[in-house]
């Protein structure tokens, strides 16, 4: 029997036990207890399949303790109150953590760190395979390209997946709460798990990796990883699929990369959380008023009269999910068609996505509303029809979540308005036309930038 004091794991977006260097850390300190905080301002800004997903994930991780002979210590409040409750319960030496670097997490952890006075807060590892605050141009300055970005990134380089070893790790229990029950939803989760997610990655690298470049704009083809919500909550690392990545498997690297890029841009100017990266567009002309709140709960629940648009939309609300190319054509089409300020969308969004990840949310709105880093912004106004026909060809997709258009040839069904007979009952006519509206959306943006330097003429 050791005579050592125990440590506390706080597990946050780590709910899983291989690869996770926080977990060695504590281990090799002392015996661990295992604990996770449900912490109410984190409950309050998360839609309901988020939390579900959320419970259901801890439920994986709970079972996976008790093959060690351990719990998972939850308990309920401000964690700067919490976490020293448990360390005294405990007489706990040290808490480990995997740093945070959201806004929130960075601000919370240091009122955590100050609540715990001497009893260290140690952080080993993060959710990213580098952390945000590791690459810097060479002047020290953050990156606000991707291009250079990557290159960076790929020079860094990172390390090999952590194998721990289980029968090194002793733990120690103290009481906590049950996992609550699922709050009441309607969307068809994935399973949630670090089991899940091997399993899921597994089959991904088996079926799609290979095919990923061409097929992963296709909504109809299911050729995504779909592996987001399981990093979202680190079932999975983001290292332990790097690894996995071959020299021919780049188009895929990319994508981790953006993620990581999203992460390193917004733990550099936290603002972009709700203002724009390019200052003048906080003054764009947005509508607001009963209006267009009609048109964003028609947006909202697919309604728009635009099949590809709809189709995404009931897919988010179904499956707490949506294709990364549905994504990018809703919010256009929301904020360049429908004038809609992209925070209310960027809001719908994290209220339904079980990936709900702050910086790739609330970024990925402003590179589509054209508010971001990217280089050429505004003029990129997606046409909701040519996406369709483009990246659904055959019209799949659109049947699989608009059952009204199921009976439509490919021809039609992208454009079921220009039938003799109109939409098919049931269906709507189009709210807005997107050729007037992308006029609509130029014209205030030239008017936006004639403001700021008259001289300028729109073109």
């Amino acid at each position: 029997m050791t005579d050592r004091r125990p440590v506390v794991l706080w597990f946050r977006r780590d709910l899983r036990l291989d690869d996770h260097p926080a977990l060695v850390s504590a281990a090799r300190q002392g015996p661990v207890v295992a604990l996770f905080v449900l912490d109410e301002t984190l409950l309050l800004t998360a839609g309901r399949p988020r939390i579900a997903y959320l419970f259901r994930t801890l439920r994986a991780l709970e079972r996976q303790l008790a093959t060690h002979g351990a719990t998972l210590t939850l308990r309920r409040g401000r964690p700067e109150q919490v976490v020293p409750s448990v360390v005294a319960d405990g007489g706990a030496a040290a808490v480990h953590i995997s740093a945070d670097f959201t806004p929130y997490g960075a601000a919370r952890d240091q009122r955590v760190a100050a609540a715990l006075g001497e009893v260290p807060l140690v952080a080993t590892g993060s959710p990213y395979a580098i952390a945000p605050d590791r690459i810097r141009r060479a002047n020290g300055d953050a990156y606000q390209v991707f291009t250079a970005f990557y290159r960076a990134w790929l020079a860094n380089g990172w390390s090999a997946p952590v194998v721990p070893d289980p029968s090194a790790v002793e733990v120690r229990t103290l009481h906590g709460e049950p996992i609550p029950d699922d709050p009441p939803i309607t969307a068809t989760l994935p399973d949630a798990g670090e089991s899940a997610a091997r399993r899921a990655w597994a089959q991904f690298r088996r079926d799609d990796l290979s095919t990923y470049p061409d097929r992963r704009d296709h909504p109809a083809l299911d050729g995504t990883s779909r592996m987001s919500p399981f990093l979202k909550f680190g079932a999975i690392h983001p290292r332990t699929l790097l690894a996995d990545l071959g020299p021919d498997d780049d188009a895929f690297r990319r994508q981790l990369a953006w993620r990581e890029f999203n992460a390193t841009v917004l733990h550099n100017m936290p603002s972009m959380t709700h203002a724009c990266f390019q200052p003048l567009m906080d003054r764009m002309d947005y509508d607001s008023g009963p209006h267009a709140d009609t048109r964003f709960a028609l947006w909202a629940t697919g309604r728009t009269g635009y099949p590809i648009v709809d189709a995404a939309m009931r897919q988010l609300l179904a499956e707490g999910w949506m294709h990364n190319r549905t994504r990018m054509i809703t919010a256009s089409f929301l904020v360049k068609d429908l004038h809609i300020d992209w925070t209310s969308g960027a809001r719908h969004f994290m209220d339904h996505l079980i990936d709900g990840d702050l910086a790739n949310n609330q970024l990925g709105w402003q590179w589509t509303a054209g508010t971001g880093t990217d280089a050429a912004p505004y003029f990129r106004i997606f046409n909701p029809t040519r996406q369709g026909q483009r990246f659904d060809p055959d019209g799949d997709y659109i049947r699989r979540w608009v059952p009204e258009l199921a009976a439509l040839p490919g021809d039609e069904i992208h454009e079921p308005w220009r039938r003799p007979e109109g939409p098919p009952h049931g269906y709507p006519e189009p709210i807005v036309a997107h050729h007037h509206e992308r006029a609509d959306a130029l014209a205030r943006y030239h008017l936006l930038r004639s403001e700021r330097d008259p001289g300028l003429q729109a073109g």
